[in-house]
């Protein structure tokens, strides 16, 4: 699995919304500057969150982005649907959508697999964990795992 570009600079950028909620819309230049990502780049991703229910945004002189939800009801899976599509894809296709034939048959439940576990962790962490550092316990254990830490 990978983690795009466009998918981190998204989590990171309602993640930003998260810790200003409260105090009003945030201008993308704001969330651009306090992340390091190219604001042109955030402007389209901020495009497809809005679209994608996340985010909502306002015109004018007080305007800017907030969070359309609640940040304990937005998963880190909505936030990367919403500007990635799919979360785990073979070739571009879901898994479910796929068939395979002869010796290669094992393949199609290891992909099934592999997108169940990637959704239980990131369908399980909310903005709102991420906003008070507090990840859930399984996902810490999973991190903390020796072998998490090193590149094969």
């Amino acid at each position: 699995m990978r983690i795009s570009a466009r998918a981190d600079y998204a989590v990171r950028a309602v993640l930003e919304l998260a810790v200003r909620q409260g105090n009003g819309p945030v201008k993308g230049e704001e969330i651009a500057s306090a992340q390091g990502i190219p604001h042109k780049f955030l402007e389209g991703i901020l495009g497809d969150l809005r679209r994608g229910g996340i985010v909502g945004s306002r015109r004018g002189g007080g305007g800017g982005y907030r969070l359309a939800r609640d940040a304990a009801a937005v998963t880190v899976a909505d936030v990367i649907r919403a500007v990635d599509g799919p979360i785990v894809s073979v070739r571009g296709e879901r898994p479910t959508g796929l068939a395979y034939t002869g010796t290669a048959r094992p393949l199609l439940p290891l992909w099934i697999a592999l997108r169940a576990n990637v959704r239980r962790i990131l369908e399980g962490v909310t903005i709102a964990d991420l906003a008070a550092d507090a990840l859930p316990e399984p996902v810490r254990a999973l991190a903390a795992e020796p072998g998490a830490w090193e590149n094969p």
